[in-house]
């Protein structure tokens, strides 16, 4: 099975920390990383792709300093390597403005609002991730206990 990578990016290290707990349910299934900024995160992106390794989620705060989260998605999400690459926002702070430029340029696919709801970001990030496997031709059966049933029934009945 091939292990696939969830990023979160925050500057605020409680906020990773409870990224962090949130997202554990996906820890045996993919690798866990966290950056506290925009720069890290496209770092560390390079180096996975370098790799050969697949990022299937990115889940980037809005306010950072020097480059924002629309920024960076932006970036991302125009960059043909990351095509598949799912995106979110996660801010408390971020404008109505910022939010159609996050939806028309960055190509995210939800936008939580801080304090977010745990059951509802890690049923999101579920979704997301079973679009992004069953979009990427991944076997999907290794992952089967943290995709979405009903997202993955669509995908299969589609193909029927």
């Amino acid at each position: 099975m091939d292990k696939l990578h969830i990023i979160y990016v925050d500057d605020q290290r409680e906020v990773l920390a409870t990224l962090e707990r949130d997202l554990a349910v996906f820890d045996s299934y993919c690798f866990l990383e966290e950056c506290e900024s925009a720069e890290e995160a496209l770092k560390l992106i390079n180096e996975i792709d370098a790799k050969g390794d697949s990022i299937a989620i990115i889940i980037s705060d809005h306010v950072m300093p020097e480059k924002n989260g629309v920024e960076l998605l932006t970036e991302i999400h125009h960059d043909d390597r990351f095509k598949k690459t799912k995106k979110v926002l996660l801010t408390g702070q971020a404008t109505h403005q910022d939010t159609i430029l996050a939806i028309n340029n960055a190509g995210i696919k939800h936008y939580f609002e801080k304090p977010w709801n745990a059951k509802e970001l890690v049923d999101e990030i579920k979704k997301l991730l079973t679009e992004y496997i069953m979009e990427s031709g991944i076997d999907y059966s290794a992952y089967s206990n943290v995709l979405d049933t009903n997202t993955l029934y669509k995908y299969l009945h589609r193909n029927v």
